[in-house]
């Protein structure tokens, strides 16, 4: 059968949507930044007074181990390593390809990578590009992690994310951390979700527990609570050299263009001064008993779940469906996410019309 009609039957064709002037519960930008018009400021004065000194460079016009490297990527890269508490940091143009990078570079065929099942589609790919053995344990389940640990072949690299994109739910990373020191397991950890939310100065999960130096490897992205885009591989100075020898998806693509490298520095800068954002986040959590700013609310079924979404549309709230195969059928949900920029009305406006929904 042709793949289109198999979704199209399934109710899961995938379309690109537009949906302007509603309530935001559904971007990523957690905290605001790519909306903030003094942000916005911020980039474009720091982009045109790095421009003056690089001939008016908007791209980065190769990759960055041929003339694609620039002074400003490798003080980028520091500014990163050090926020964060690692030795080194290596750009990516985007997190799935930091993710597909690693995996697929790193470990060899003699080794076992133990991912948790509910981790990142780009890790799922990272892990079939990689020569090692796959294996999966339940989420979040520390029984079923330390089985798979003991039957463990060669060096085992254990992959987390440190908060769930889907259900919202942290990972119990100390734990795991703790797991993997005691097998001799390197640990890797996609804080994608976490960066800027999470820690004083919106550091992460790792380096808000200090697990810096029981992290083999942490994956930053930069399209979420940064505004910005890209991200990082943070470790150690061999992980780097790694990286830069065997990791395809660095080698063979184009770099970054420059003016990205200004809004994730301005990004890095604004973090230690978003105390008050960060607080406001939180509250409004509390407040909706959530566990995070990523609240899942279970729709059954992709028609059902659309339905809710164009429901809740039509009342001012843009709030997305997720359907299967992205998530398991039968667990289909409305994923709403919460921002420093929502108020406690518009959540609890949002949640009443869904209960009104749920009713009809």
């Amino acid at each position: 059968m042709d793949p289109i009609r198999e979704v199209l039957r399934a109710g899961a064709l995938r379309t690109l949507k537009k949906r302007e002037g509603l309530i935001d519960l559904t971007s990523n930008d957690y905290l605001g930044l790519s909306r903030d018009p003094s942000f916005q400021k911020e980039v474009v004065e720091k982009w045109n007074l790095w421009s003056e000194s690089i001939s008016q460079k908007t791209g980065s016009t190769g990759s960055r181990l041929l003339t694609g490297n620039h002074r400003y990527f490798e003080e980028t890269e520091e500014k990163i390593a050090t926020f964060h508490g690692f030795e080194s940091a290596t750009l990516f143009n985007c997190g799935y390809m930091a993710n597909l990078a690693i995996l697929s570079s790193i470990p060899s065929s003699q080794d076992t990578l133990i991912a948790d099942i509910s981790i990142h589609a780009s890790i799922h790919d990272g892990m079939k590009l990689s020569k090692a053995s796959n294996v999966y344990f339940r989420h979040n389940d520390l029984d079923h992690l330390e089985m798979r640990l003991k039957n463990r072949k060669g060096k085992i690299f254990v992959i987390v994310e440190s908060l769930y994109s889907m259900e919202g739910v942290p990972t119990p990373l100390q734990a795991i951390a703790n797991l993997c020191q005691r097998y001799g397991a390197q640990l890797i950890v996609d804080e994608a979700h976490a960066i800027g939310v999470l820690g004083e100065q919106g550091e992460g999960y790792v380096a808000a527990l200090g697990l810096q130096n029981q992290v083999f490897a942490c994956m930053v992205g930069f399209g979420k609570a940064l505004g910005a885009h890209g991200a990082v591989l943070l470790g150690s100075h061999l992980l780097k050299q790694r990286l830069l020898n065997f990791a395809r998806p660095l080698i063979y693509t184009i770099a970054l263009p420059l003016p990205l490298l200004a809004a994730i520095r301005c990004s890095y800068d604004r973090f230690p001064q978003m105390k008050k954002e960060r607080r406001h986040l939180h509250q409004l959590c509390k407040q909706f008993y959530f566990s995070s700013h990523i609240h899942p609310l279970l729709i059954r079924g992709n028609a059902q779940a659309k339905l809710a979404s164009l429901y809740l549309s039509s009342k001012g709230f843009d709030v997305r469906p997720i359907l299967s195969p992205t998530v398991p059928k039968g667990k289909e949900i409305l994923r709403l996410i919460v921002h420093a920029h929502n108020s406690q009305v518009e959540i609890a406006s949002c949640l009443s019309a869904i209960e009104k929904w749920r009713s009809k």
